[in-house]
């Protein structure tokens, strides 16, 4: 599995880390999940399209970092 790094300018408290990190756990169990809030950057292991597409239900704007 590789890893993807988004960037997701809305997500912007705890609040929304908790929430990004229940939406990528119910849809990649056992993902690893590293989110820096202040750089606004969510890294995961697993499928970037799942991961992408979970993120985007949640409600955010994910951005995929180069």
């Amino acid at each position: 599995m590789s890893a993807t790094t988004f960037l997701i300018p809305d997500m912007t408290c705890g609040h929304c880390e908790k929430t990004l990190r229940g939406a990528l756990t119910e849809v990649l169990p056992g993902a690893s999940v590293s989110i820096d809030l202040d750089a606004h950057r969510l890294t995961v292991m697993g499928d970037a399209a799942t991961a992408e597409a979970a993120i985007r239900e949640a409600g955010y704007s994910p951005e995929r970092a180069g």
